[in-house]
């Protein structure tokens, strides 16, 4: 098993506090899908991927449809990806990447979530040498299916790792190969969960206390409560 692995077996994966939280996160990544690959699905390969990701998560079909209007209505903001970088207590590097119709107020929160907290926010560049970014696709295991014989195949459409977990297939490829991993899928006939991306620790995460974890978990739990805020990725083991 490789790095992609070892680290969703150790990261601890804490839920949206609520549905809410959920479809604020959702309903901005299939606004932007739809705003940068246009609002028909069939044409998208990307926003297909999200409304997966949205059905998974049962998020209705009314507020699925809603957000994608919202990337054609001229009244509507933009969202912007920004990608922010710091440190947190005890040495343990953020990064933590928003959506944000307003940089302003959301530097603004995420400075003070780390000041706060013990931590100080950082310069662009300052940790995210520490992270792979992979695209990183969930299907559905089938009768028959050779997991030796998948990773094969796929290694050629840029695929790094693919693991069972579960009664599901975890499929990590390199960032710029998310679009030929999903052809791959959608045309082999693979129930696709979910597609999208994730940061991977390259360094050796660090091993902290029980309070010490106690600390980095208010602010990991500061990060995840503000709207504008879609992933945090860190490097405590």
């Amino acid at each position: 098993m490789g790095r992609a692995f070892e680290f969703r077996k150790e990261r601890k994966f804490k839920r949206w506090g609520n549905m809410s939280r959920v479809f604020t996160r959702l309903g901005k990544e299939l606004t932007m899908a739809a705003k940068t690959g246009g609002p028909d699905p069939d044409n998208n390969p990307r926003l297909r991927a999200i409304i997966q990701n949205a059905r998974a998560e049962n998020m209705p079909k009314d507020n699925i449809e809603r957000a994608i209007k919202r990337a054609v209505e001229k009244d509507q903001g933009d969202y912007k990806e920004v990608v922010y970088e710091g440190y947190g207590p005890h040495g343990v590097a953020f990064l933590i990447e928003t959506a944000t119709d307003n940089p302003t107020r959301t530097v603004a929160n995420i400075r003070s979530y780390f000041n706060k907290h013990g931590g100080s926010l950082g310069t662009s560049g300052s940790v995210e040498f520490m992270f792979d970014r992979k695209c990183v696709f969930k299907v559905k295991a089938k009768e028959g299916l050779s997991l030796d014989e998948l990773e094969l195949e796929l290694i050629d459409f840029g695929v790094e790792e693919v693991f069972a977990e579960g009664e599901e297939i975890m499929i990590y490829g390199a960032f710029e190969a998310y679009g030929a991993i999903q052809k791959y899928i959608e045309e082999h006939g693979l129930e696709l969960v979910s597609g999208g991306f994730e940061r991977i620790p390259t360094v050796e995460l660090k091993a902290l206390d029980a309070g010490q974890k106690a600390e980095l978990e208010k602010l990991i739990e500061k990060f995840e409560e503000d709207d504008d805020v879609q992933n945090v990725y860190h490097t405590m083991n």
